[in-house]
């Protein structure tokens, strides 16, 4: 016999709000129990590790499209897998490099209102302007 929870037991244990559960049920990320004729849905105890796979795979930037695409691959797939953290780290790094030359260009900005602070002009708001 499988061990079961309740959702407020199952949110805790996973460390997550019992609404976080509910939307990912309605979107179909997890599976919702039925529901017995009296009584609370039980949820089987090996969501826990779903559930902190997929916020654990969020705070990797993963959107809940990716997640479910990862899930439903499973365990079997470590190609695939891979592949698709080979693309998510691919995007993240083409966003620090855009990161990195917006900062470069604000610096830009920053030393040229250095540079013209004694006139009445702003470098920054002319050089934005243009």
């Amino acid at each position: 016999m499988k061990s079961t929870t309740t959702i407020g037991k199952l949110a805790k244990l996973a460390d997550i709000n019992i609404e976080t559960i509910r939307y990912y049920e309605r979107i179909g990320l997890i599976e919702q129990p039925a529901k017995p004729y009296s009584g609370y849905r039980q949820y089987d105890l090996t969501l826990v590790d779903t559930l902190k796979f997929i916020k654990r795979s969020q705070q990797l930037g993963f959107t809940l499209t990716e997640i479910k695409d990862l899930l439903a691959l499973g365990n079997g797939h470590c190609s695939d897998v891979k592949s698709m953290a080979k693309e998510k780290r691919d995007k993240i790094q083409q966003q620090l490099n855009d990161l990195l030359s917006m900062q470069k260009e604000l610096d830009n900005l920053i030393k040229n209102c250095d540079d013209t602070k004694s006139t009445s002009q702003c470098a920054m708001i002319e050089t934005l302007t243009q």
